[in-house]
């Protein structure tokens, strides 16, 4: 039995102000048990400007955030995942990266993967996102194999593409990682019975913190997201909501309850080809 901590943040576009903030929830979440704790989507700052964006954000080897999150990983003797960064990248095109982490109990990174899938979306007249005009998208699949078990990686929007999560529950998965800072309008629609589906079709535990709430932006209008951090069981079950308060909840995972739902619909093994459409 390994308890885990999915920390659900209120982010601002400062990440300086957006650490201190970080620190203080992850060191709840350690202080209350939790062994792998997890941090949401953006968790160095969530910001419609990209002129603020290249202003503020820095590249992997420089980020203030990274850095810091190893040294509490490594003081603390925990797995961490960063859910996900904005970095500068090397592009030609000057675009960024959205890019999780997985932090070792040494401090070290352990694995990185970049969002695969990008916001580009019309959610109303008012709510239009492009995220590829500022992010560029990753190529690469990811599966953590640590001690607390095989962890999939992925980041927000991926969620409505099961494909990835079935390739890999296929390749091994036993937990998937969705750290996000969805739509307050597609949460209320989506996001749960999405995680809940994605955990049932796969026979995986599903962790999905959440950035929450109004985000307020020195150069730009703001924006909200849905919160709602959930833990979801291989079943799919609920196991935790965070609500809409920025805070640390708590979830106990068993790794059994994994071979458990496969054995009982081995689906992952029924694959069969077919002709069409």
């Amino acid at each position: 039995m390994m308890r885990a901590g999915l920390v659900q943040l209120n982010v601002t576009d400062d990440p300086v102000a957006n650490l201190s903030e970080t620190r203080r929830l992850v060191r709840k979440a350690v202080a209350e048990g939790a062994r792998f704790v997890l941090t949401p989507e953006m968790t160095n700052g969530l910001s419609s400007s990209r002129v603020h964006q290249r202003a503020v954000f820095q590249s992997e080897d420089r980020d203030a955030t990274l850095a810091a999150l190893r040294d509490e990983a490594r003081e603390a003797g925990i797995w961490l995942l960063i859910g996900s960064l904005g970095l500068l990248t090397d592009d030609a095109d000057g675009r960024f990266a959205n890019r999780s982490f997985l932090i070792g109990p040494d401090g070290g990174i352990v694995a990185r993967y970049d969002k695969i899938h990008m916001f580009d979306v019309n959610v109303s007249p008012t709510e239009v996102y492009r995220e590829s005009e500022g992010y560029r998208p990753g190529g690469r699949a990811v599966v953590a194999d640590t001690p607390l078990g095989k962890i999939g990686m992925t980041v927000c929007y991926d969620l409505r593409f099961p494909a990835l999560y079935r390739s890999l529950a296929q390749a091994g998965a036993q937990i998937l990682t969705v750290p996000a800072a969805f739509n307050h309008i597609t949460g209320a629609a989506h996001w749960e019975v999405l995680l809940r589906a994605r955990a049932i079709e796969t026979g995986c535990f599903v962790l999905a913190p959440a950035q929450t709430g109004f985000h307020p932006e020195t150069h730009g209008k703001g924006r909200r997201t849905y919160g709602h951090s959930l833990a979801i069981a291989p079943w799919g079950e609920l196991l935790a909501d965070g609500g809409t308060d920025p805070g640390v909840t708590l979830v106990e995972i068993d790794l059994a309850c994994v071979s458990e739902a496969r054995l009982r619909i081995p689906a992952l093994s029924h694959d069969r080809g077919f002709d069409g459409p």
